[in-house]
């Protein structure tokens, strides 16, 4: 078991960020899921406490929990609901990743969940059709996030081909329009939620690939967040410390500054005697000393 920890951890570690976001989500599902397991085994109610990660539809709900707007990105109904988003978070995330940074994939995630939620809440408590469902209603998915990387990338590059199944090559900004088109005809099902939070994944995408062709980054502000939170979190390089010795650096220090001391005097002291008497005064080991101290 250990050894599947290890190398889980080095497939994240080594993996890039479209990876290691499908390790954060799938890791996500599995924990919320044994929970769920261990919860029922004690004849407790299995998915209650999940409303305080899902994003409701509430604004007064969403007071109380407002942490919802990121977690609800990374929450999942079930097994379909997640093979198929990361499915598609794998493929597009990795095209997206041929065009833009990492950190742009970053950012544009959170920025297609954060708007896709706030169209969710607005359009449940503006449109009358949605009245009645308001106080029930919850949002979780990484659809909204995955819309937007879609909707950059088709931005970007609209006419990459993609290869489908039964359908042959198809031109990414196509796929793009049938798969917005497809929410916007389902508004009013039984998903609309899903379907609205979709649309505003794309207009984020759209918006943040249209704003990046003009050299202006709205991402950016999410990532300075990511960055200073992942800053007080990690580990600070400690400082060296400085090593201080005593007793013998001491000795040596006096014994050296004794040995300049009078090595300074006695060529002060010929020099005396240079000046007074002339230089064949000097002893021969006088010039010497007095030659040696010429030529430092």
């Amino acid at each position: 078991m250990a050894t599947i920890i290890t190398d889980l951890k080095d497939k994240f570690r080594r993996g890039n960020l479209c990876i290691q976001l499908i390790y954060i989500n799938v890791a996500v599902f599995v924990l919320v899921t044994v929970c769920g397991v261990v919860l029922q085994l004690f004849n407790l109610p299995p998915w209650g406490w999940l409303s305080w990660l899902e994003l409701p539809a509430s604004f007064g709900r969403f007071l109380v929990q407002p942490w919802t707007l990121l977690t609800y990105m990374f929450m999942h109904a079930g097994l379909w609901h997640i093979l198929f988003n990361m499915l598609w978070l794998y493929w597009f995330g990795t095209m997206f990743l041929q065009f833009f940074s990492a950190k742009h994939l970053r950012g544009v995630y959170l920025l297609g969940g954060i708007c896709g939620g706030l169209l969710y809440m607005v359009a449940y408590n503006v449109f009358p059709y949605f009245q009645y469902m308001i106080e029930g209603s919850f949002l979780l998915g990484a659809s909204a996030s995955v819309l937007a990387i879609v909707a950059a990338t088709a931005y970007r590059e609209p006419n990459y081909p993609i290869r489908l199944f039964l359908f042959g090559t198809l031109r990414l900004k196509y796929l793009a329009l049938v798969v917005i088109g497809l929410d916007l005809l389902f508004l009013t099902s039984s998903n609309a939620g899903g379907h609205i939070s979709h649309l505003g994944g794309a207009l984020a995408g759209l918006w943040f690939a249209a704003a990046l062709s003009k050299g202006r980054d709205i991402t950016a502000w999410i990532n300075r967040v990511i960055d200073a939170v992942a800053g007080l979190f990690s580990p600070r390089p400690r400082k060296p410390k400085m090593k201080v010795s005593y007793g013998g650096n001491r000795q040596k220090d006096y014994e050296y500054n004794a040995r300049k001391k009078s090595q300074s005097d006695e060529i002060d002291r010929i020099l005396n005697k240079l000046k007074q008497s002339g230089y064949e005064s000097l002893t021969a080991e006088e010039k010497k000393t007095l030659f040696d101290a010429s030529k430092r």
